[in-house]
């Protein structure tokens, strides 16, 4: 499955929003429809909307028809317009921020040259975030107890990624190896990633996957029927503190309740060593209507007022480890993130 890709210099994305009943690819020709399919959720999962980003901005400076001296403020409006979308997921930022240092180092250059350059660092960003999934689905799938129930939120998976995803990586890498016997996939409202996405993502993997709403976590916990948790992150903080869709921290605290090892799934990109702690990370509050509304249907009061937070924190001691494309990271986290970020 891909997820986004070039065509004719134009970025191609999976349109997220109509899976799992259509799967659809929409072209989108300028940075400004790059920018609103990441805020509208055609586009998301941390590492795929930084890789996307960086296709975007790539596609605008392809675009740039004038002098190299009026390329710079058209290079940074371009990047600022895309750094406004999502405020939690780092990885946008990252990617970004690679996409400007590969710029900075070519603004001497023919526009023609800095066009390539940054066309093959947004690809070669794609091709390295895959190898990256399949690195941290390795190093997961060796913390997984044999014939394991994993519980996971969310959709940390293909779709969230350029491919295999890292939670879902997690689980792949282990149900190949014969270590996976089931996943209890919570739906993850408000938005239904789980419900939508990982369950179809897992039915087409032939993994076995049960849905449950969010609020069953801790009963499906209590018989006995969960052996680890598995998540994905958009945000670290440098102690380990980990912002993740809503609901994570109330599954963190679960697992601990019941003595169940509770893992956390990212790349090292979604480290942010200029966040001490997960009360620094920014939470994006979403459209309202989000949790008024399931698709186009009101489920409530139309104009109830909603607290609608896309990410809640959870802090670093009630996890067992993140795993990460270059090890697994253990407690203490702020060690560790030091010591793996700096290979």
């Amino acid at each position: 499955m891909k997820t986004v890709y070039f065509e004719d210099d134009v970025v191609v994305v999976l349109d997220q929003r109509k899976l799992p009943g259509e799967v659809v690819y929409e072209k989108l020709d300028t940075v400004e429809k790059v920018a609103e399919a990441i805020k509208l959720l055609m586009v998301r999962g941390a590492p795929l909307i930084g890789v996307t980003a960086a296709f975007g901005l790539a596609m605008a400076v392809s675009q740039f028809k004038g002098s190299r001296e009026e390329l710079k403020s058209y290079f940074k409006q371009a990047k600022d317009l895309l750094a406004s979308t999502r405020p939690t997921a780092v990885n946008l930022f990252w990617a970004l921020n690679r996409m400007e240092q590969v710029f900075n180092q070519y603004a001497g250059e023919d526009v023609e040259i800095i066009k390539k350059k940054l066309k093959q660092t947004a690809l070669k960003m794609y091709e390295e975030d895959i190898k990256v999934n399949e690195a941290i689905g390795e190093y997961g799938s060796e913390l997984l107890p044999v014939s394991a129930r994993v519980m996971t939120i969310c959709n940390a998976g293909a779709a969230a990624t350029c491919g295999f995803g890292t939670a879902l990586g997690v689980v792949r890498a282990g149900f190949n190896k014969g270590r996976v016997d089931k996943v209890w996939a919570c739906e993850t409202r408000p938005v239904l990633q789980g419900a939508r996405l990982t369950v179809w993502e897992l039915i087409q993997d032939n993994i076995p996957v049960t849905l449950i709403t969010d609020n069953m976590a801790g009963y499906v916990m209590n018989l006995g029927n969960v052996d680890v948790v598995v998540v994905g992150a958009d945000r670290i903080a440098a102690n380990g503190d980990t912002a993740n869709k809503i609901g994570t921290y109330s599954l963190a605290v679960l697992a601990y309740h019941h003595n169940i090892p509770f893992y956390v799934a990212a790349p090292l990109s979604t480290i942010d060593l200029n966040i001490g702690s997960g009360g620094d990370i920014p939470i994006e509050e979403r459209d309202k209507d989000e949790v008024r509304k399931i698709k186009d249907f009101y489920i409530t009061v139309e104009d109830v007022d909603v607290f609608n937070p896309a990410f809640d924190v959870t802090p670093n001691h009630l996890i067992k480890g993140i795993i990460t494309e270059k090890g697994v990271i253990t407690p203490p986290f702020s060690e560790g993130i030091k010591m793996l970020k700096g290979k």
